[in-house]
């Protein structure tokens, strides 16, 4: 399959952000395909509800699978609790993997760049999120100048949601058209829990990802959004 010149590129792990990415990428851009990794994660489950949701929006995706890559993380050392502070600095959750969204961007970018795309998406957010360096604005800002310059291109990074909190993404989807499938197929839950269901989707309220999903359907429902 061959690209346009408006084709995108989605860094998709099938959580909710990436999901909703992926159909705000669908209405912004003629093509859409997307890439994911495996890099070991936790909740690798992510990666199965990932490829069902990809299948289901008829786009492209392609996993990577570079396990060992990464690690100094709950969700890589899979016996450390995804509800602590990290290890090696107190002021995040230990769910930070380092380096891990300049990882992915690098080896999208590389991607991109064989089939002649220029556009990637990320669901990077700086709002409402759990204080990760790497889904700041400065830091999407300064990647996207250096790929550039790397591959000598113009490589443009999408955020579509930046300066949304999580209510804010559930509106997103809602306006999308596309809420019962964030809700019901996209993966949060750090502990890759699927058993238990609840009114923002499944997951249990043992872990920061699914506590802020139901934090934001909360706020949403309470605003009329969902």
């Amino acid at each position: 399959m061959n690209p346009t010149p408006d084709t995108a590129l989605v860094l998709f792990s099938g959580g909710q952000d990436s999901t909703t990415c992926l159909f705000w990428a669908k209405v912004q851009f003629e093509r859409v395909w997307a890439i994911g990794f495996d890099y070991g994660q936790k909740h690798e489950i992510e990666l199965q509800q990932a490829r069902k949701i990809a299948e289901r929006a008829k786009v492209p995706f392609t996993v990577y699978n570079i396990k060992g890559t990464l690690g100094g993380s709950a969700l890589t050392e899979h016996h450390l609790d995804v509800s602590a502070n990290h290890a090696q600095n107190p002021n995040l959750p230990a769910a930070f993997v380092p380096a891990r969204n300049a990882l992915f961007l690098t080896l999208a970018a590389g991607f991109a760049y064989q089939h002649q795309i220029h556009d990637l998406v990320i669901g990077a957010c700086q709002t409402d999120f759990s204080g990760y360096p790497d889904c700041r604005r400065v830091f999407m800002d300064a990647t996207q100048t250096s790929l550039s310059l790397a591959l000598d291109t113009d490589i443009r990074i999408h955020t579509p949601l930046m300066y949304r909190n999580k209510a804010e993404t559930w509106k997103l989807a809602k306006e999308l058209g596309v809420l019962e499938v964030v809700r019901d197929e996209s993966h949060t839950d750090y502990n890759g829990d699927r058993t238990t269901y609840n009114e923002w989707g499944y997951g249990r309220l043992d872990n920061p990802a699914s506590i802020l999903r139901a934090k934001g359907w909360e706020e949403a429902k309470a605003k009329g959004w969902v």
